[in-house]
């Protein structure tokens, strides 16, 4: 997986409950994805954390090639939405 180093040395620092691999699994097949108007992508996916029964929403942000994780958290507010 490629990461930027804010993902690297922030994200991951804030955030040591997220797995880099779910952000590749989520990149690799999004629920939802969209495009960001600075041209970075979203993409959504429903990932189980150990020990939980119900999936959480994680959001994946990528630079505009779509591969290089930027950001990842999971997000509260997102629902299925019809493509």
């Amino acid at each position: 997986m490629k990461a930027t180093r804010y993902f690297n040395e922030q994200v991951l620092r804030k955030r040591p409950y997220i797995e880099p691999r779910w952000c590749t699994e989520v990149v690799a097949n999004p629920v939802h994805s969209e495009v960001q108007p600075d041209g970075r992508l979203r993409f959504w996916g429903a990932v189980t954390r150990p020990g939980e029964r119900e999936p959480r929403f994680l959001r994946v942000v990528t630079l505009a090639d779509g591969e290089t994780v930027h950001n990842a958290f999971f997000d509260r507010r997102f629902t299925r939405r019809s493509e």
